[in-house]
């Protein structure tokens, strides 16, 4: 990738934002604006690296925010979901790319109908779930001659959980107590549907460890959308620890917390502890007929937490960072749509894990992914 002017404001300077600014301004091709509420925290986040300033913003006054934004680029959102559709207008008016990392369904909604008439790309959703998860889902459905079932499962867990819940705290608060709370969309006989959160519990096995998982809201993206009337079964379920969802059941239900989400995160603030000893689990299984054959293929993968850049990140910050990073990379590269709503099943899988940010999911057998494009180029 030949170096670049492109200007980008990276607004939110929590646990994945600093690891975008980080990845961003160690590449060399990126100049940066780190964008926080807190002065310290965007101060901090762009500390001691190259091309990166800060500004403080308020990321819900939409005027304070298109004055911090103006004259860069893009606009990468790591901010509550709640800020987005804000953020997308102000994006809109000043006229930048936007992308962010949402798994809100209203808000991704919202994003689209501002980006259908816009000369600018509007991409939300492009973390981990939604975001990878869809192109690696959407990449096995392109080789199936006709699709039966689609399953997208991913965890973001504790490596050494200290409390009945089995869980801590690795990503935003919010964002977890959101998709515990809204429904879920899936596709059932072939129909688009929504689906209880917290329902539909199923025991999955992975290298031999036993897990649980379970509806929640916001992971399939738009792929629930894309694939109604061409696959028989499509859902999305967060994987956790066995015994984990009863405990959120009476959280939630009995408890009545799914009505006061402030509630539900100052507890779980106050009595879950962060930690960046993590692992992100990721698995797509589709099902489907292939040259007259009922087959089964599935993708697994494990992130473990590690350096980089220089510091220690927990593996859903650098699962989530690198998805936004990649995604950026390719259209700037022009591999993407250049202006109105692009889906994250438009990103080339094989582009994707071979791009330098991307490649933070690599798995040994992606080292075929040279192999795999000379067999697209082929076919094509």
């Amino acid at each position: 990738m030949t170096r670049q002017s492109k200007q980008i404001v990276v607004l939110g300077a929590g646990k994945v934002g600093r690891l975008v600014t980080a990845f961003l301004a160690h590449s060399g091709d990126y100049r940066v604006t780190a964008v926080d509420k807190d002065a310290d925290a965007a101060r901090a986040a762009a500390a001691g690296l190259p091309d990166t300033r800060s500004a403080a913003c308020d990321l819900t006054d939409q005027a304070a925010v298109e004055k911090v934004i103006a004259g860069h680029d893009y606009v990468l959102s790591c901010a509550p979901f709640h800020c987005n559709v804000g953020i997308a207008r102000a994006a809109k008016k000043v006229g930048l790319h936007y992308m962010d990392l949402t798994e809100d369904v209203a808000v991704t909604k919202a994003v689209a109908e501002l980006a259908r008439d816009s000369d600018k790309a509007f991409i939300p959703q492009c973390g981990l779930a939604p975001g990878f998860i869809t192109i690696v889902a959407h990449h096995l459905a392109q080789t199936f001659d006709a699709l039966d079932t689609v399953k997208m499962r991913v965890g973001a867990l504790p490596l050494f959980p200290h409390n009945r819940l089995n869980y801590n705290l690795t990503w935003s608060t919010e964002g977890l107590v959101n998709e515990y709370r809204h429904p879920c969309e899936a596709v059932v006989g072939g129909e688009l549907v929504a689906l209880p959160p917290l329902e539909d519990l199923e025991d999955i096995t992975i290298d031999g460890l036993p897990y649980e998982a379970f509806n929640t809201s916001g992971g399939l993206g738009s792929m629930a959308e894309t694939y109604a009337g061409r696959v028989r079964n499509l859902d999305y379920k967060s994987i956790r620890y066995p015994g984990h969802r009863d405990l959120l059941k009476i959280l939630m239900d009995d408890l009545r917390l799914k009505d006061d989400p402030g509630l539900m995160c100052r507890l779980f603030e106050h009595a879950l502890p962060y930690t960046a000893q993590d692992v992100v689990l990721i698995v797509v299984t589709v099902t489907g007929t292939r040259e007259g054959r009922f087959t089964q293929e599935s993708y697994v993968n494990k992130v473990l937490h590690g350096d980089v850049a220089g510091a220690h990140w927990g593996a859903i910050q650098i699962t989530t960072a690198a998805g936004l990073c990649a995604v950026l990379d390719l259209h700037a590269q022009g591999k993407l749509p250049q202006k109105g709503f692009v889906k994250q099943e438009e990103v080339s899988y094989l582009d994707f894990v071979g791009n330098r940010f991307g490649r933070s999911y690599a798995r040994p057998e992606d080292g075929r992914a040279e192999v795999g494009r000379l067999v697209e180029a082929v076919r094509a």
